[in-house]
């Protein structure tokens, strides 16, 4: 925990499954409450920024680096770096791929096995290859925590209370409306 906070920014509670991957590490930083799951690449040649409260499933790959489209150019062994920036409580799913100079913007999701080549903007879905918005994000998601499946009881009664223990509205940016 300690080598997370002083590798990658502030870091406080971060947890990292290895192995993760990265080009140097100091252009690397992760918010508050970070999970990131087995097997990460980060090409860190330019700033990578991850919000609070972010998770990464297995093979996240993040790309600031790239090469030049023109096979002369790019001979020249010329790279670039543009970064990527990462919202807060944002889940990226696994086998994605954000590509050079992406933005994710605030309490979205990405599906599994995308490509992420454009921005997506705050509360949305988004998931393919290319990355396509699907969705909005609304309060109706809150009933339900995969499709059309509803927590039981016992889970949406903890749910609840640790959204309320925990009074954090940048963590929970929101409020559980009773049912």
């Amino acid at each position: 925990m300690k080598v997370i906070k002083e590798l990658l920014g502030k870091g406080d509670d971060a947890f990292i499954n290895p192995p993760f991957y990265y080009d140097y590490g100091f252009n690397i930083e992760i918010g508050k409450h970070f999970f990131c799951n087995y097997n990460c690449t980060i090409l860190d040649v330019a700033k990578v920024r991850i919000g609070d409260n972010c998770l990464f499933a297995p093979n996240v790959s993040l790309y600031t680096a790239g090469h030049p489209v023109h096979p002369a150019m790019r001979n020249t062994a010329y790279e670039y770096g543009m970064e990527i920036n990462i919202g807060n409580n944002v889940w990226i799913g696994g086998n994605t791929v954000v590509c050079p100079g992406v933005t994710i913007g605030d309490n979205c999701v990405i599906g599994a096995g995308s490509v992420v080549t454009k921005d997506i903007p705050a509360w949305s879905v988004a998931a393919g290859n290319p990355c396509r918005i699907i969705r909005k994000i609304t309060d109706e998601d809150m009933d339900f925590y995969f499709r059309r499946l509803r927590p039981d009881d016992d889970a949406l009664q903890d749910i609840k209370k640790i959204i309320e223990e925990a009074n954090d509205p940048k963590r929970f940016p929101f409020h559980l409306s009773e049912k």
